[in-house]
């Protein structure tokens, strides 16, 4: 998935939407005049917010995906289109397990490969026969997608589908009756079980079974999710969420979530605003830095547009009964953890059923203990009760409320600097720094340091660039009981929301704490 991910990236078959946000009438993109100053365009980058759906999908921070199919039962990465639907029969499959496997790691939503690119479908779709009801599972009655659905409903955590534009399968694939099968596809899983929270598609285009590639109708397809789901996010090949370049789970250390485009136009974006114009950001979106002020310097158009990270539990993406002693642990999950959530990112973490139809019990086990180092890492935040202090700052209280909505801010939008003192009610070791910006303001943070007072001395614990909705940082452990957080640049005045201070669960455990 990866190659194609990247290969897709490189050839700009990526678009994102021009919704209104939530804050008046900023919105989630900005067209830039020919001529304007680097302040002019700083000035609009920095009230550049997300939709509702991108700030809604933000917010979730963990998200999974269910990858089941005919992959898991011919124990491959890929099907040919050439698989029996008879040999699609898990003997113990329980939807309701996955999801509640899910629920209990702390994962907010859940996305189940309706078909991959095999063209197997998990609903009884009226579009092929190549689905599971011509296979024995359930005697051909059984509807995968309904009982995943289900199972989120009762649990109360979102649900989307994964419907892959390839269709190895489909006779029609390669001409211009496969976009019309797949907008019916869609038609049948965007109307008939409930609310659908996010459609998943990649860009990957291969030959079909009469050696023909296809040219997908994104744009229609857009369009018709927006008509038929209007608040789901699409992804990452889509309008509203980017693939962050890697599926290692690892982020930037730099992750702005607006970027150029610099192919907006000012008529069209105009006459398409209250529908949801679609475009296509020019240029390789998987470079080290996408929105700082080098890149952002000659472009045309900004737009929100904020990265997905996705990994695997195990090496590979479907089931292998091989693969049962190579599942992450706990400690390699946290890793990623920092390194995606904390790096302004969502993480997606694939959790692949078995051909028994359960999540396996190597993975829960892993789950578990990742939930219990979060748990206990973030149990205690060591700055609560703190005596604050700034000069010129607005609302510090806030920094400690634990309200994302409300935020610290500066005077001015002309205080792009602050110092933010904190006297912790004792001393304390720590080695977690927890920051929040207020995004439905903007992006703004491009520099900050922590430091701490030893003696009459301020030492630095840590230092980074962006924050974004949220950031976390591991350091080497710090006994202290007076911290600042010097923020050295932002767009306009910077919006804290929230800080916190953490001791890692590997610390206390006396294990590695600091990466990979």
């Amino acid at each position: 998935m990866e190659k194609v991910l990247k290969l897709l990236f490189a050839l700009v078959l990526t678009a994102c939407s021009a919704a209104f946000a939530q804050q008046g009438q900023e919105k989630n993109y900005v067209v830039i005049k020919s001529g304007g100053s680097m302040s002019e365009i700083i000035k609009k980058a920095a009230n550049v917010v997300p939709s509702p759906r991108q700030l809604k999908w933000q917010q979730l921070e963990l998200t999974a995906f269910f990858h089941f199919g005919v992959n898991t039962f011919t124990n491959r990465e890929w099907g040919t289109g050439k698989e029996d639907p008879k040999i699609f029969n898990p003997t113990h499959l329980d939807a309701r397990q996955w999801v509640r496997v899910a629920k209990e790691a702390g994962i907010k939503q859940v996305i189940l490969t309706a078909k991959h690119h095999d063209g197997f479908c998990l609903w009884p779709t009226a579009t092929t026969d190549h689905s599971v009801k011509s296979s024995p599972w359930k005697g051909g009655n059984g509807d995968l997608v309904k009982e995943v659905a289900e199972a989120c409903k009762e649990y109360g955590i979102g649900f989307g589908v994964y419907l892959s534009p390839w269709d190895m399968n489909s006779p029609v694939y390669g001409t211009e009756a496969y976009n019309d099968l797949f907008i019916a596809q869609l038609t049948e899983l965007l109307t008939k079980y409930g609310t659908i929270e996010e459609v998943w598609f990649d860009g990957a285009n291969g030959e079909g079974p009469n050696g023909k590639k296809q040219v997908y109708d994104f744009e229609r397809w857009y369009q018709h999710i927006r008509k038929l789901q209007p608040a789901a996010t699409i992804a990452v090949m889509g309008p509203d969420v980017r693939w962050v370049g890697t599926e290692t789970g690892y982020g930037r250390e730099t992750e702005w979530s607006v970027v150029p485009a610099n192919n907006l136009d000012q008529s069209a974006t105009a006459a398409n605003s209250q529908q949801g114009l679609a475009f296509k950001p020019q240029g390789d979106m998987r470079g080290e830095v996408l929105g700082g002020r080098e890149q952002i310097r000659n472009a045309t158009g900004l737009v929100w547009y904020p990265a997905e990270t996705d990994v695997s539990i195990r090496p590979g993406w479907f089931y292998h009964p091989k693969e049962d002693q190579t599942v992450k642990t706990p400690e390699k999950l946290l890793d990623i953890y920092y390194s995606s959530v904390g790096r302004n990112s969502v993480l997606l973490l694939n959790l692949p059923p078995d051909t028994r139809g359960l999540i396996h019990e190597s993975d829960i086990k892993s789950l578990q203990g990742w939930k219990r180092l979060r748990d206990e890492t973030f149990k205690v935040n060591f700055a609560q009760k703190a005596k604050i202090k700034a000069t010129g700052g607005k609302n510090l209280t806030a920094l400690l409320d634990g309200k994302y909505n409300t935020y610290f801010t500066t005077a001015s939008e002309k205080d792009t600097t602050a110092i933010i003192e904190l006297q912790l009610k004792g001393q304390h070791t720590f080695d977690v720094l927890l920051l929040q910006e207020n995004i439905a303001i903007g992006q703004r943070i491009e520099a900050f340091v922590l430091e701490y007072l030893d003696g009459q001395t301020w030492k630095k614990a840590t230092e980074g660039t962006t924050v974004g909705y949220k950031r976390l940082l591991r350091f080497n452990p710090v006994t202290a009981s007076k911290v600042r957080l010097r923020i050295l640049s932002s767009r306009l005045n910077p919006t804290l929301a929230e800080f916190g201070l953490y001791q890692n669960a590997l610390l206390k455990e006396g294990k590695p704490s600091l990466g990979r």
